[in-house]
């Protein structure tokens, strides 16, 4: 990548559902890779030459495969031709890129897998709406870049009444997907306040979380607050939030235990903040509520 390069920004597609894509294959583009790109851009983002001297020559040669679940609109997701992935942290995958001059590949792969994929040395970097929380702390390390919290999915008109307070699930089946914080700390935490127990429906993507409500298959579903939000603005009347999101935390780039990219990607994102990228980023996608006004590495500890 040369020297004061424009950020490329992946374009955006309307999808409420993410098209399906092999995990094992990359799925997006690599920072100045024009030919996964769509035209829109900015020159609020360019290459940071002190930064991109720090990347590992092993790094600087191979480039950062970052592994994503790429079915989570806005954040993550398929375009029209089902191999192009956008939406927000796909645009901040290519400017992080862009400010490091490495290469970027975006690899789906299943939620729950990343961080295990982490660990095995499969992947460099996850970027995937992960909440920082000190569990997940224990195995991986993070770069916080955006907050979020949860919120509840019903079908439109809200039917059963259904408010993400109280005990108004209990008895009913919700959807969530497998490894999140919503199915691993959340649901179980309210079940012990249940006479009924709630009934967990897992899915290993947005996709699946979001056919239960419309489908009827389930009475409702918990996911990140952005997600949730624009799959009820997408799903053409069939979807509605109720009531407030909760349990605000920030979603956090994660990495192998101690990388040398690390701090890399905090400066990286310091980096993106000083440009005026990063706000840019937010706004083209409407999360501008979510920025962050500092970047942490392990919030959690």
């Amino acid at each position: 990548m040369s020297t004061l390069r424009p950020l490329v920004l992946l374009g955006s597609a309307t999808l409420l559902l993410a098209g399906c894509a092999d995990p094992s294959e990359p799925t997006g583009s690599s920072a100045g890779a024009s030919s996964a790109s769509a035209t829109a851009s900015t020159s609020a983002v360019a290459e940071n030459a002190t930064l991109s001297a720090k990347v590992p020559p092993a790094v600087k040669a191979s480039g950062i495969t970052v592994a994503s679940d790429v079915s989570y609109p806005p954040m993550n997701f398929f375009a029209a031709d089902n191999k192009t992935v956008t939406g927000a942290e796909a645009d901040l995958d290519t400017a992080l890129g862009t400010v490091l001059g490495v290469k970027v590949t975006i690899v789906n792969v299943p939620f729950d897998s990343i961080i295990p994929g982490l660990q095995a040395g499969k992947y460099q970097v996850g970027i995937s709406s992960f909440t920082d929380t000190a569990e997940r702390e224990k195995v991986v390390d993070f770069v916080t870049y955006f907050n979020a919290g949860t919120s509840l999915l019903v079908p439109a008109g809200n039917p059963e009444g259904l408010k993400p307070e109280g005990d108004s699930l209990c008895g009913r089946t919700v959807a969530v997907a497998k490894g999140s914080t919503q199915a691993l700390v959340d649901l179980p935490a309210r079940a012990k306040t249940c006479k009924t127990p709630i009934k967990v429906s897992t899915f290993p993507d947005g996709t699946g979380v979001n056919l239960a409500v419309t489908s009827g298959r389930a009475d409702a579903a918990l996911g990140d607050s952005p997600v949730a939000a624009y799959a009820a603005k997408q799903s053409g009347g069939k979807l509605d939030v109720s009531g407030d999101s909760y349990g605000n935390a920030p979603f956090g780039i994660a990495v192998p235990k101690n990388s040398e990219l690390t701090g890399l990607l905090k400066s990286a994102l310091d980096d993106l903040k000083a440009s005026g990228g990063y706000k840019q980023i937010l706004a083209k996608w409407g999360l501008e509520s979510g920025a962050l006004d500092d970047f942490e590495i392990n919030a959690a500890s």
